[in-house]
């Protein structure tokens, strides 16, 4: 690939980048979270219950800023907060899935319907290619992250070895 093809592709995935995060402010005000506070949910629905430290962990964001957005959840029912039977210092957050996707799904339905449509537009050779890109992308972002956070995070105090056992459901 020439330099031109590299740049006009690498410029693509920024308007990429960019026009997602736009797309999620705009799905997090309509649902009535601040920023982007539902994609936090994401976390919550794909891995299920956590703890608060799990969750700062999966995150980066710090254990503070976990229970500001888990009261947010809870107030607008779409976490509950429950102790550990084995250790009631331990938190644990359990989504409520079907309040989460009342609240999302009606909001994505017609960006999920347009890009199921494109996706089926492409050939399985093509479809095989976006998958390997995603892949590679996601495994590229993975280690940027955890270069970026290796050892401990200051702000958090979180190990970039904690964050990355729970981003990719790693037992210790």
């Amino acid at each position: 690939m020439n330099k031109d093809e590299l740049r006009r592709i690498r410029k693509l995935s920024q308007q990429y980048a960019f026009t997602s995060i736009q797309l999620h402010e705009a799905v997090a005000r309509k649902a009535g979270l601040p920023g982007t506070d539902h994609k936090y949910l994401g976390f919550l629905m794909e891995k299920g219950q956590m703890t608060a430290g799990e969750l700062s962990a999966l995150t980066g964001l710090t254990t503070g800023a976990v229970t500001g957005l888990v009261d947010r959840f809870e107030k607008k029912n779409l976490v509950k907060r429950r102790f550990a039977a084995d250790d009631r210092r331990k938190v644990i957050i359990e989504p409520h899935t079907e309040n989460i996707m009342k609240l999302l799904v009606p909001l994505y339905e017609d960006f999920r319907s347009k890009t199921e449509n494109l996706i089926a537009s492409f050939s399985e050779e093509e479809s095989k290619v976006i998958e390997a890109y995603f892949s590679k992308a996601i495994e590229i972002m993975n280690e940027a992250t955890n270069a970026l956070t290796s050892d401990t995070d200051t702000t958090s105090g979180t190990s970039s070895r904690t964050a990355s056992r729970a981003s990719s459901g790693e037992k210790k």
